[in-house]
């Protein structure tokens, strides 16, 4: 472990109980401690619901939160995470939730970000009408104890929610009713609520990217000793074991400082060094 953070106090911009996942990997790797900053409305960089649109990439938009931590708290290091949800870039169909954790280091310079892609997300909607059987929606989006939002379904895709933080059957029927009756096509729509503190399956993620940094900033940079050493890069181009023709498989990693220029370039972590055929431009055009 390195000392560079013992003992120091993280500020951490949330308003959803997001130090439950975080304050965890960084004291046991870092052994830092979260300082939530109060009065930073995270909100207004964008909301699930759709009331505020995210003002700009997430990467951007985390670290962007992490300084207004840092100001509002009046400290020199501060974290937040910021998520997003879509099909899976490789399983087209399949949701996935991607967390990341930025963190800001002003005494030495440092912006750095990790993230995790996980396919562990209960992101869905159902568009239903009061009386429908909802028993298999529910279950797949694991409520009670997941959340909901529900809103009328509209033709222009503008309404706003009826109730937000649904996680009682008896609201969640009086809300589908309230939205049906407020909806042009008399349907409601019930998404799941992708806030952290209302979503155990996003914590998860959020948890896991969060060791990912701290992990990371654990890592003492071999040349100037500065804490944040990890991957920055990958190069492409996994010579097929056939032909050897480079592939669009990784064929090796780069590790860089978050300080100073060190790069150091490495094999692949899980020692592959040839590409199947089936995976080359040539043995299979």
């Amino acid at each position: 472990m390195s000392g560079a953070y013992r003992g120091r106090g993280f500020a951490l911009a949330t308003m959803h109980g997001k130090q439950r996942a975080i304050e965890r990997p960084l004291l046991r790797h870092l052994g830092a401690r979260l300082a939530v900053a109060d009065g930073v409305d995270t909100d207004a960089l964008g909301t699930f619901a759709g009331e505020v649109k995210r003002p700009g990439p997430p990467r951007a938009t985390a670290i962007e939160k992490a300084r207004l931590g840092m100001a509002a708290a009046g400290l020199p290091q501060g974290l937040a995470s910021e998520g997003s949800f879509a099909p899976h870039p490789a399983l087209f169909f399949v949701p996935a939730d991607h967390e990341i954790v930025a963190f800001v280091d002003d005494e030495r310079g440092i912006e750095l970000c990790e993230s995790v892609l996980s396919l562990r997300t209960n992101f869905a909607h159902l568009d239903a009408r009061p009386g429908d059987d909802l028993g298999p929606f529910l279950r797949r989006v694991r409520f009670p104890s997941h959340a909901l939002i529900v809103r009328p379904l509209a033709t222009d895709g503008d309404a706003r929610p009826i109730a937000k933080g649904v996680a009682d059957p008896a609201e969640l029927v009086r809300a589908i009713r309230t939205a049906a009756g407020r909806s042009p096509l008399a349907t409601a729509r019930i998404e799941t609520d992708m806030r952290a503190h209302l979503n155990p399956a996003r914590m998860a993620v959020i948890r896991a990217a969060a060791g990912r940094l701290a992990r990371r900033l654990a890592t003492d940079c071999p040349d100037c000793g500065a804490p944040g050493w990890g991957q920055v890069a990958v190069e492409r181009g996994l010579p097929c074991r056939g032909c050897a023709t480079p592939t669009a498989l990784v064929a090796a990693v780069v590790h860089g400082c978050a300080v100073c220029p060190a790069r150091r370039r490495t094999g692949r972590p899980d020692g592959r060094t040839a590409a199947d055929p089936g995976d080359c431009p040539a043995c299979n055009p």
